[in-house]
């Protein structure tokens, strides 16, 4: 009740500080209205023929941040993946198409940029490394205060998605947000410190705890920013991928609940159902171990020992791992 009690005061603080512009202890502050205002309504329409659209749907909707003056706006990458058309409403109700920029699946993060402008004052962007346990935060969605919760950080911690995706110090906030996706969130000065992902039963990481959200941390998109832009993806090589769904099976290994058909590892023979053991000469036991020790096999194009237990038996596949990219319609442009 005292916890509870404590995260009402704080948020109706961070609020009052955000509206009279002391939060940062600047006199030409914005207002909270000002800083609310940058974040938007997205609407994105896939076609039926992507690879994501059986999985995430033909027509997705969240949140997206702006982020400069130019009508550049972050969100989350699954909101806008092979989109063919793109809408930003902003709060005043007015709606404004706009064009896909970039993606980055390490990440997580999207960018498309407003195809006319948008008359809204960018959200600052804010050191996320900065931000630990017990702090307390707001999340907003577009739509002004209205939309706007106070929440607390109740961890920093590795979160591994099934579909091999891994994020070190990810946020995760508490209560949560009814309209995460691409959700801002935003530290006491007004800055942005991280994009909504996920909505979670539990945010712990323990047997029991309170249902929240995880936040992608603003500090990974700092050093593809540029690239992003330039070039709709981070420069380098990619990493290697399986084409796998997977969630952990206790100490046992990590089974396969499901794969793309077209994917490195149903080309290779590997089926639903086989758990994964091993990579190369490496034991793995969770996804995390799986994901990293995957990723030290080299890029994209390199041939992955696959260690797998099928019906009792172990059974070895070689994996030609492709690009995340190379299913993947991304604005026109092909990797």
């Amino acid at each position: 009740m005292y916890r509870a009690l404590r995260l009402r005061v704080s948020t109706f603080l961070l609020i009052a500080a955000l509206v009279l512009g002391l939060a940062s202890g600047r006199t030409s502050a914005q207002t909270a209205d000002e800083i609310l205002a940058a974040v938007v309504r997205l609407t994105a329409d896939v076609p039926r023929d992507a690879a994501t659209a059986a999985g995430l749907g033909t027509r997705r909707e969240g949140n997206g941040i702006v982020i400069d003056s130019q009508g550049l706006v972050l969100t989350i990458g699954y909101l806008m993946i092979e989109a063919d058309a793109i809408t930003l409403k902003l709060h005043s109700g007015k709606t404004i198409p706009a064009e896909y920029v970039g993606y980055d699946h390490d990440s997580g993060f999207g960018l498309v940029r407003a195809l006319a402008p948008l008359g809204v004052k960018p959200m600052r962007l804010g050191d996320s490394d900065t931000i630990t346990e017990n702090n307390n935060v707001l999340v907003a969605g577009a739509g002004g205060r209205q939309s706007v919760i106070g929440a607390s950080v109740v961890e920093r911690r590795t979160f591994t998605g099934g579909w091999e995706y891994l994020v070190d110090r990810a946020i995760f906030t508490s209560p949560a947000h009814p309209d995460w996706g691409g959700a801002a969130l935003i530290n006491p000065s007004g800055e942005l410190v991280g994009v909504g992902s996920l909505m979670l039963r539990n945010v712990t990481g323990q047997s029991s705890g309170p249902p929240g959200n995880m936040f992608v941390p603003i500090n990974l998109l700092k050093p593809i920013l540029a690239d992003l832009i330039s070039a709709g993806r981070a420069s380098g090589d990619s990493r290697p991928w399986m084409g796998l769904f997977t969630q952990d099976w206790g100490r046992e290994g990590i089974v396969i609940t499901s794969m793309w058909a077209q994917g490195p590892a149903a080309k290779a023979g590997v089926k639903p159902g086989d758990v994964i053991v091993g990579v190369g000469p490496v034991r793995v036991r969770s996804q995390d171990e799986f994901l990293r020790t995957l990723w030290r096999q080299g890029p994209a194009g390199s041939v992955v020992d696959l260690k797998v237990v099928r019906d009792g038996k172990p059974v070895d596949f070689k994996v030609k791992a492709g690009s995340r990219y190379d299913l993947l319609k991304l604005g026109g442009r092909s990797f």
